[in-house]
C-alpha cells in the first residue's frame, strides 16, 4: 500500500521518482485481498503488486530507503554499509522532516536528508516491538478496517513527506 500511495503522491506533485517496495519475508506474493480493496477504492491499482524480498542491490540503487518500522531500518543497515544515513522510518522521517524544514529550492535529496538525520536518535532504533513513534501498525493478518486505519495513516504521512521533499526547482 506504501509503494502505490507514495506513487500517487510524487505523480500528483509532479515528481519524477522511481518508487519499488521489498520487505523482509520471502518474494513472491500477491497484495492481499483487503490491501487490493482498501486501495482500489481510492482509485489506485494493487492488483498486479508482487512482493518481493529486501536484497542489497536494492539498497544500493536507492536514493532513500523508508521503512515501515524499526527492523527494516535495521535490517537495511546491517545489509548496506553506509545506508543507514540514507534509512528512515516513514514516521521518524516525517517527524523529523518537519522539525528541520523542508527541502531548500533546489538542494539536493542527500543534502536533505543529512540536515534531518542530525537531529536523529539512532539509539531508539534498536528497540523491540512496536514503537508507535516510528513503526506503521501492519495490517497482515486483520480485518479489512485494520487496513483502512493503516492506509489512512500512510495516506496522510506520504503527503506530508512528499510536501517536504517535492520543492521546485529555483528559477
Amino acid at each position: 500500500m506504501a509503494e502505490v500511495l507514495l506513487r500517487h503522491h510524487l505523480t500528483a506533485a509532479g515528481v519524477p521518482a522511481t518508487v519499488s517496495s521489498a520487505g523482509l519475508l520471502p518474494g513472491g506474493q500477491p497484495a492481499t485481498s483487503h490491501g487490493q480493496a482498501v486501495m482500489a477504492a481510492r482509485g489506485l491499482d494493487l492488483s498486479r503488486h508482487v512482493s518481493r524480498q529486501l536484497a542489497p542491490d536494492l539498497v544500493a540503487g536507492a536514493d532513500l530507503v523508508v521503512g515501515m518500522a524499526r527492523e527494516h531500518v535495521r535490517e537495511v543497515a546491517v545489509m548496506a554499509a553506509g545506508a543507514l544515513e540514507r534509512t528512515f522510518t516513514l514516521k521518524e522521517l516525517v517527524a523529523l522532516g518537519e522539525r528541520t524544514g523542508p527541502r531548500e529550492a533546489g538542494e539536493p535529496l542527500a543534502d536533505w536528508l543529512r540536515r534531518v538525520a542530525r537531529g536523529r536518535d539512532t539509539k531508539r532504533l534498536l528497540g523491540m516491538g512496536h514503537d508507535p513513534d516510528y513503526d506503521v501498525e501492519d495490517p497482515i493478518g486483520q480485518d479489512r478496517p485494520a487496513y483502512e486505519a493503516t492506509a489512512d495513516e500512510l495516506d496522510d504521512l506520504l503527503d506530508r513527506l512528499v510536501t517536504l521533499v517535492a520543492k521546485e526547482p529555483s528559477p
